[in-house]
């Protein structure tokens, strides 16, 4: 599905400054682009590229020489201005980030097997192939697909580390520590997550007397200040590697005017003090990219969302769009798997008031259940933070969190399809009963499930290959998702390419185009297109335009929220579309 999925689809926004970052850090060891992005996918991408197309990079022009982190021209320059093959680049730097998101479905499938067995492990799978939103951030050169990735194995390897804290465990947990650092920078979010899971995992040890739970404290915090050196030396060498021949110079004079604007002075001259050292000059890239990231959150993004335009975010925004953007399938089951975890809870309070009550019996349910309550403590860190923030730009945003409630879900719906009560038989007519019990509480259950399973499927290959513009029913389907959320969430410039297929399918032309996207609409339509905006007043004739650009001008804006009076469509609003391109892209005809 992934690869027939990006066969005919045009470059996304961000692969503009992804492709063109990664065959630089590969080819020349510098590190000028892009440096909001830790380099590891974006170097494995180019190296791909580098490998199988071997393209022109243009070391000769502004962009690259004289610019601070050009990375939008260096990238349309790239791709488009130098006799390169730009959808030979675009599919061989997509390959990596495929082959990522097989291995990472390997790994959640094995360790999930190892913990809960196999029919969990496959449900979990189940969620994970099948998910629109993983499926469609799972081909692109982006960070997102290895966000997913690098909080998974920080995670687990740190939980192994909990349960048998050794020093073996303690490098493996750096290395992959390290590793995710090296993927996105959200992940420094994995600090107080681990932080979290290590308190949970003190206040629970089953472990007799202060000073036995003293010293296996102690031992545990020792591991883990080896762990977090590690992860440090990770990170240390790889930004040396891609910093090499990054002119120290030139790279203390970018850092100097990016961080200009960044409002706690002392930490960014801590940064350029770092920066001024040759020892200590890759760790500061690596903590300039984490304030730039730090920087552009706080500012938020202009986006459109439930018919207003803003700046400022909202707090519904992620759980709305987790509701609608991920299959109705999966949140059928997060209920029943909810409400049968409630009536375990509440039936295990019963069974407590019957019992003798044990001393602090919550710390041997927390144990007992770690890797669950895990689980949710990552979820709903990430979330509690993602919610607050006001870059709303994409459910992708919170992808990280998805292998975790898939895990949740498909434990819980293993649990309740094998739940049944039954006695102990005293002779065959009882035990009769008990089989004739099993079988009818059981089977409507698996029926129930199979349903479940073959909707979920069936809906995913449906939408196939536009896996990014999904919707599921409560949004009204994939093709009214545009009235709710746009830009990652459903158009991200993929459909330039099919457009281009309309165009010459139906023999046009002249047609203008205001387009939202990584490609360029001249390189495939050559001079039938013309560029437009609304500045330029009505179009005539076709025109096309993308759904993040007609809902960022169809949308209200909120109080104090100033839109630009030459960016407004009002006049496209009487004139239905009479075609759309995938699902991104409103082709209409006006009047001549």
């Amino acid at each position: 599905m992934l690869l027939a999925s990006i066969l005919n689809e045009s470059a996304i926004i961000d692969e503009i400054a992804h492709i063109p970052a990664g065959v630089s850090y590969i080819t020349l060891l510098d590190y000028r682009l892009n440096p909001e992005h830790p380099p590891l996918l974006k170097a494995i991408s180019g190296a791909f590229v580098r490998i199988f197309v071997n393209p022109h990079f243009p070391t000769d022009i502004k962009s690259w020489k004289d610019d601070i982190n050009g990375q939008w021209n260096m990238g349309y320059s790239f791709l488009y201005g130098n006799g390169n093959n730009a959808d030979n680049i675009i599919f061989w730097g997509r390959i990596p980030v495929i082959l990522l998101a097989i291995f990472l479905g390997w790994l959640l499938y094995n360790w999930v097997n190892k913990r809960f067995g196999y029919a969990t492990a496959l449900l979990t799978l189940a969620f994970f192939c099948f998910s629109p939103t993983m499926l469609a951030h799972s081909r692109y050169v982006t960070t997102d697909l290895g966000a997913s990735f690098g909080f998974f194995i920080g995670i687990t390897t740190f939980i192994h580390l909990l349960e048998q804290h050794t020093r073996r465990n303690a490098i493996i947990a750096g290395l992959m520590f390290g590793i995710a650092q090296l993927l996105k920078f959200s992940l420094v979010l994995l600090v107080p997550m681990c932080a979290a899971l290590f308190l949970l995992w003190i206040v629970s040890m089953p472990v007799h007397g202060k000073k036995e739970w003293m010293h296996a404290t102690g031992t545990l915090l020792k591991k883990i200040i080896l762990m977090l050196l590690v992860a440090l030396a990770v990170v240390w060498i790889i930004y040396g590697l891609f910093t090499y021949n990054y002119p120290p110079e030139r790279q203390l004079r970018d850092a100097t005017t990016i961080l200009s604007s960044y409002g706690f002075r002392p930490a960014v001259n801590l940064d350029l003090w770092l920066i001024r050292h040759s020892l200590t000059r890759p760790l500061g890239h690596y903590i300039m990219g984490v304030l730039m990231v730090q920087q552009r959150a706080a500012g938020g993004n202009t986006a459109y969302f439930l018919g207003e335009v803003d700046n400022k975010g909202s707090r519904l925004y992620f759980p709305l769009l987790y509701l609608v953007k991920e299959p109705l399938p999966l949140h059928i089951f997060s209920l029943i798997s909810l409400f049968y975890m409630i009536a375990q809870f509440r039936s295990w309070r019963y069974r407590r008031k019957e019992t003798p009550k044990q001393a602090a019996p919550w710390r041997e349910t927390i144990h007992r259940y770690f890797v669950e309550w895990s689980c949710v403590a990552v979820i709903a860190i990430y979330w509690a933070i993602s919610i607050k923030s006001p870059l709303n730009i994409g459910i992708r945003h919170v992808l990280p969190t998805f292998p975790f409630i898939y895990i949740l879900v498909a434990r819980g719906i293993t649990h309740w399809t094998r739940s049944y009560l039954i006695v102990c038989p005293q002779n065959w007519r009882q035990a009769l009963r008990n089989v004739v019990a099993i079988f009818f509480t059981t089977l409507p259950r698996y029926i129930i499930t199979g349903f479940l399973i073959f909707w979920l499927i069936i809906g995913t290959i449906a939408v196939s290959p536009s896996f990014l513009s999904f919707y599921n029913e409560l949004a009204g389907g994939t093709s009214q998702g545009w009235s709710i959320a746009v830009d990652s969430n459903y158009d991200w410039g993929q459909d330039l390419k099919r457009l281009a297929d309309f165009v010459k399918k139906n023999n046009i032309q002249k047609i203008s185009l205001d387009y939202f996207g990584g490609g360029v609409p001249q390189y495939y339509l050559g001079d039938r297109v013309e560029s437009w905006s609304s500045s330029r007043g009505q179009a005539k004739g076709w025109f096309a335009i993308s759904a993040t650009f007609r809902q960022g001008t169809f949308g209200t804006p909120v109080p104090g929220f100033n839109h630009n009076p030459a960016d407004n469509y009002d006049w496209l609003k009487p004139y239905p579309p009479i075609a759309r391109i995938g699902y991104s892209i409103f082709v209409y005809k006006l009047p001549e």
